[in-house]
């Protein structure tokens, strides 16, 4: 079951929340003061108690992990001033420059080339902030010549041929064009880069899917791609419940709701 039971909450552990709260801020942002803060003090409260004292400390994923997952639901909705917010946090906590923008890239398949350039754009001005020099090194490992074959490779290795199988009715050239197209742009332009591994890519492309909403065809595959690629069942469900804040309940239970009924936890 993936209910604890329930218990009543201490003084001790309510105070420890609230002093977690305090340092999880501090580490990542510097603490937190004025803005809505002075505004909606209530609101606030209870959203960084819940994010920041509570799920921050929930199962096991590093702080690092924990803020490119943010990094990349927050990209997926497009909320932008959190999105700077966070890349401003993630350097805090020495995640490298190129892994965030590895993060943002990987978005590009699924939410379209128009909102990762907005993410984009978000980035680079949080990374001139810090004076980072543009353009980072590439993080690319294929060419023109072989970016299709090396895409596949890749796809084929977690999926098998079930893309290629599952348009091979429709007219030409669209029978032969969609899986081309995942193939080279997907899994060869994409997935093939280096500085996040493909374990990394596979369990942020489910927090991807998560944030987009009302794909359950997409998520069912790819949970099992991320567990073919490394990741373990208990490190998915930690992921689903950092995003859970930033695409709120819904969208978080009925990726819990899939993952389950892929037999994937039993």
């Amino acid at each position: 079951m993936l209910h604890a039971p329930q218990k009543e909450e201490t003084v001790a552990e309510k105070t420890n929340r609230v002093q977690q709260t305090e340092d999880k801020l501090q580490e990542l942002f510097g603490g937190v003061t004025g803005g809505m803060m002075d505004t909606d003090p209530e609101f606030m409260t209870i959203l960084q108690r819940q994010i920041f004292g509570d799920i921050f400390h929930t199962a096991d994923l590093d702080d690092r992990a924990r803020e490119i997952i943010t990094i990349v639901a927050l990209a997926t909705l497009q909320t932008l001033p959190q999105l700077e917010a966070h890349i401003h946090a993630a350097l805090n906590i020495d995640v490298s420059p190129v892994t965030i923008r590895e993060t943002i890239y990987q978005t590009a398949p699924f939410i379209g080339y128009p909102k990762t350039l907005n993410a984009i754009a978000t980035m680079n001005k949080v990374f001139e902030s810090h004076e980072i020099a543009l353009p980072l090194p590439s993080s690319a490992t294929t060419t023109e010549d072989d970016r299709f074959e090396k895409g596949r490779e890749l796809q084929e290795s977690l999926y098998g041929t079930e893309i290629k199988g599952a348009f091979a009715s429709l007219p030409a050239p669209f029978n032969e064009a969609i899986a081309y197209h995942l193939s080279a742009t997907g899994f060869g332009d994409f997935e093939t880069r280096k500085d996040l591994s493909v374990a990394q890519r596979e369990l942020l492309i489910v927090v991807i899917l998560t944030a987009h909403g009302d794909v359950a065809n997409q998520l069912v595959p790819h949970f099992h791609g991320a567990v073919k690629a490394g990741n373990s069942p208990e490190k998915i469900l930690a992921a689903l419940l950092q995003a859970y804040p930033y695409v709120g309940f819904p969208r978080f239970i009925n990726a819990v709701r899939i993952f389950r009924e892929t037999g994937l936890l039993d």
